[in-house]
């Protein structure tokens, strides 16, 4: 088949391309099943709108493997508005195909891999070594070697990581506002390494993905998914072990996660004593006002709501709020955000941006 495209009469460029069957085609994308006499192969190739050359030349082309999922369609809404973004895309007679996914991964700029931690893994093998970078929001390679911990914020050489690296893990929505919190405590030896800590946080039903969406949401369910529900009761959470590695802790925290009846939204706080500490209150706050002054992750002082602190405080937000409360013996380090934004897609946008080199907060909300 021979396409022929021109513009604006100016110039005519003739492709020669052989081809058994084309899969699928709108006015964005053309994927095409490659047949030239050697091992067939997939190949998805962005078209964009019609643009300046230099626009063109700024277009990012990002892949998201597993966009059915709940932080999977987030990323994809949000991308999709962006006037610097293209979405390869696969049609869903190969979307599970090895080799249609391997070139999508290779010929985007940013791939997200929004999959179940195997996976996820699987989906880091057929990346390869490809100069792609890949922001994979599983727990898969968030303490794997040559993955970097996309939390920017933990510290400026956190943030050159991030910018610098091709394959960034997504922190989990839990591990996010912890190690937000017990990082930078943990840095300063405000907070010792063998410290036994605990970890209380409140999130909303989203965080379970679509299994839990559609419980929550179905008109027959249980009574009892009115009240609050806590659970991991084991103590075996999946994301202890990136807590631990991040903050440097020996010891992993008893952690108390607590899912209720509302959509997004997440609270989570860590109760120290001033007489464990190698440090007052005032370190501590200190040592959050110094580190958190940006736009995302920002340090407030009395932010409560009356004497209340609610967990939906950053609903539709990408921005986390870390604030400090209590007195000179017993202290609460808090952090609020939504799980759905700086504790997955708007963590996982920002991610994006830096190691393309653009603004970290660039179709983010704040």
């Amino acid at each position: 088949m021979q396409i022929t495209a021109s513009r604006r009469g100016k110039q005519r460029i003739f492709v020669q391309i052989y081809f058994r069957k084309v899969l699928h085609y709108n006015s964005n994308r053309c994927i095409i099943f490659i047949n030239n006499g050697q091992k067939p192969y997939y190949y998805a190739k962005p078209m964009h709108k019609r643009s300046s050359r230099k626009e063109q030349n700024r277009m990012i082309k990002v892949f998201i493997d597993g966009k059915s999922g709940t932080t999977g369609l987030r990323i994809y809404d949000r991308l999709n508005l962006r006037s610097d973004v293209t979405i390869i895309t696969l049609p869903e007679e190969v979307r599970h195909d090895p080799e249609a996914r391997r070139e999508a991964i290779k010929s985007a700029d940013a791939a997200f891999f929004c999959l179940p931690d195997d996976a996820a893994r699987e989906s880091a093998g057929l990346a390869g070594y490809s100069d792609t970078v890949i922001l994979d929001t599983s727990t898969a390679h968030r303490t794997a070697p040559g993955w970097c911990y996309g939390f920017p914020e933990l510290s400026p050489e956190r943030e050159a990581e991030v910018r610098a690296s091709k394959r960034i893990a997504v922190p989990g929505c839990h591990a996010s506002g912890f190690c937000a919190l017990v990082a930078p405590l943990t840095q300063t030896g405000i907070i010792k390494k063998d410290a036994h800590l605990s970890a209380f946080s409140l999130t909303g039903y989203s965080g379970g993905g679509k299994k839990m969406i559609a419980e929550y949401e179905s008109a027959e369910r249980s009574g009892l998914l009115s009240f609050p529900r806590q659970y991991a009761l084991t103590q075996k959470h999946k994301h202890l072990p990136e807590m631990m590695k991040v903050c440097s802790l020996d010891n992993a925290p008893a952690f108390i996660p607590v899912v209720a009846d509302f959509y997004s939204g997440m609270e989570v706080t860590v109760p120290v004593f001033a007489s464990e500490l190698n440090g007052s209150i005032e370190n501590i706050k200190e040592v959050y006002r110094s580190l958190y002054s940006g736009g995302i992750v920002r340090y407030a002082d009395a932010s409560d709501e009356g004497g209340f602190l609610s967990a939906g405080a950053f609903e539709g937000s990408d921005a986390m709020e870390i604030s400090v409360f209590g007195n000179d013996e017993r202290i609460l380090l808090c952090a609020r955000y939504d799980n759905l934004g700086k504790g997955a897609s708007g963590a996982a946008i920002e991610c994006m941006n830096l190691a393309l080199g653009l603004e970290a907060s660039k179709g983010l909300s704040l």
